[in-house]
């Protein structure tokens, strides 16, 4: 599920509040471990352009 959900996040990520969008459906979906992960390579594929979507999302997100 984490490979698909980078897919997806990669093909959206031309738009900002698609992007959040996604990524707040696809932490709702991964399990913990997963959301671990998806949490360290967003934030090395997308840190330069959306770092205040990253650290808000989250921010609010409980990865356990």
């Amino acid at each position: 599920m984490l490979e698909y959900v980078k897919t997806i996040l990669l093909k959206v990520s031309f738009d900002k509040m698609l992007f959040e969008k996604e990524l707040r459906k696809a932490l709702r979906t991964l399990v913990p471990g997963e959301a671990g992960q998806l949490k360290a390579w967003c934030y090395a594929q997308f840190s330069k352009l959306y770092r205040r979507v990253l650290n808000r999302v989250f921010r609010q997100v409980s990865l356990g």
